[in-house]
């Protein structure tokens, strides 16, 4: 069966029980009160977080290197964001994980290490040939 298929039946089937389990713990009122908090919280934090990630990608433009983990942390936190305003708990927690640079580094590390390494052996310069043309030359256009 399709992987996205499966997470569109189970997340909401996830949330809903978590729904039911902690508003019989905390009421009715205190979970619709702490999904709004989260909410609130968490898009602000996700603000924070992607102004501080573009500053960094533009710091690293400007030393003329490739922002690669600059580039998928700012997805990760755009992906973050949209997790924190889907009401739930089970999406709150995953999308405080991509929120905190601690977490993101944990997550992204290897995959930004192996993308590094790639750039890294790539030449800096383009082979090829070169043939000079006189002005009065009939091949130029």
């Amino acid at each position: 069966m399709n992987t996205v298929l499966i997470t569109i039946v189970l997340v909401p089937i996830i949330e809903i029980y978590l729904f039911i389990k902690i508003g019989g713990q905390i009421g009715a009122f205190n979970t619709i009160s702490l999904i709004f908090i989260t909410a609130v919280i968490g898009i602000i934090y996700a603000r924070y977080e992607g102004l501080n990630t573009l500053k960094s990608g533009f710091s690293q433009l400007v030393k003329n290197e490739l922002p690669a983990y600059e580039i998928i942390s700012g997805a990760a936190i755009a992906f973050a964001a949209l997790l924190l305003i889907i009401p739930g708990f089970a999406t709150d927690v995953l999308g405080f994980l991509l929120v905190f640079p601690f977490t993101r580094k944990i997550i992204f590390g290897k995959f930004v290490d192996k993308f590094k390494n790639e750039t890294k052996n790539k030449k800096p310069y383009i082979e090829g040939e070169f043939e000079d043309i006189e002005e009065d030359d009939e091949r130029k256009l």
